[in-house]
Formats: structure tokens, C-alpha cells, sequence
């Protein structure tokens, strides 16, 4: 199924992927559940859900509490492709990424190895069309990054644990 969100190829900043010893139904389902965000992100500590579902979907959006205890975003899924897929945004938040990063989106994939082997991919994307968001590009880009690997080895943990039991 091809995507109804339509992303800019040039836009693409970062790609990072794992190999999770789960099948994919069970990484499918852990990543559906809004409330394991603060089991698995590193940096977020609450999640409020603003659309009133603990479940993702399309035009579902939530506030991430970062752990610094003062810095919040707002996500919002655009695109879920069960099985395939998640496209989400960030529309809002308090640490001026959408201020240098106005179109900046997330798309989760999953790709069934085999029956108990399952490939998550996180492709950041957002665009610097100025020479300012160029430079601060430099050091973001390497830190979302990093931050991102570090999320998916943190799912990898969560998920293999709730499937070995």
C-alpha cells in the first residue's frame, strides 16, 4: 500500500534501523501503545493523550514530557499502514525544533524478516532551506541520530524481554 502522506525524498536526514528476535505482530503491538513512549524513549518521562486514545492511529496526536522536566512536544500520527507503518509529526514543542525544523516527520517502518525476526526502521525527515538551519543541521542531524538508534535499541530490549516470558 503506497502512502497517502506525501514526503520529499531530498528531505531525508537520517535513517536507523535494528533487528528485534520478536515477530512482527508483537513489535507491531508494543509500538502501537502510546503508553510504553516513556518505557522506551530515552528523553521522555510522561505522555499525555490529548486525542483520548492510548492506541495510534491516523490523527492521533500526544504530549511527550521530556525528563528535564520543563520541555514537552506534541506528535501526532498522520499515516498508520498496520503491519507496514506509522507517519508521524511534530507540530509543537518547547525546545524550538519546529521553530529551525518546520516539516520535520517521522516514519516508523517494520519489515517481517521471518516468523519470529522483525527490522524497525525510523526515517527522520525535515528540510533546511536556509543557511542558518544548514549550520544547526551540522550538529542536530548527528544528535536525532543517535537519539533515534538509541530509541530503537531501547524497543529492541522491551519487546525481546515481553517475548522471551
Amino acid at each position: 500500500m503506497d502512502s497517502d502522506y506525501q514526503l520529499n525524498p531530498d528531505n531525508l536526514q537520517s535513517e536507523q534501523e535494528i533487528v528485534i528476535n520478536a515477530p512482527i505482530k508483537k513489535v507491531w503491538a508494543y509500538n502501537l501503545d502510546l503508553t510504553n513512549i516513556p518505557a522506551y524513549h530515552p528523553r521522555v518521562d510522561k505522555v499525555d493523550l490529548i486525542s483520548d486514545q492510548k492506541s495510534r492511529g491516523a490523527d492521533v496526536a500526544y504530549r511527550c514530557h521530556l525528563n528535564d522536566g520543563k520541555d514537552t512536544c506534541i506528535e501526532k500520527d498522520v499515516e498508520v499502514v498496520p503491519m507496514q507503518k506509522i507517519v508521524t509529526v511534530l507540530p509543537e514543542d518547547t525546545m524550538g525544533i519546529t521553530d529551525i525544523f518546520d516539516d520535520y516527520v517521522v516514519v516508523t517502518r517494520f519489515t517481517s524478516l521471518n516468523e519470529d525476526t522483525t527490522k524497525m526502521e525510523f526515517c527522520n525527515y525535515y528540510s533546511t532551506k536556509t543557511l542558518k538551519k544548514r549550520l544547526l543541521n551540522l550538529i542536530a542531524k548527528w544528535k536525532i541520530a543517535r537519539q533515534s538508534q538509541n530509541t530503537l535499541s531501547e524497543i529492541k530490549k522491551a519487546v525481546e524481554q515481553r517475548h522471551s516470558n
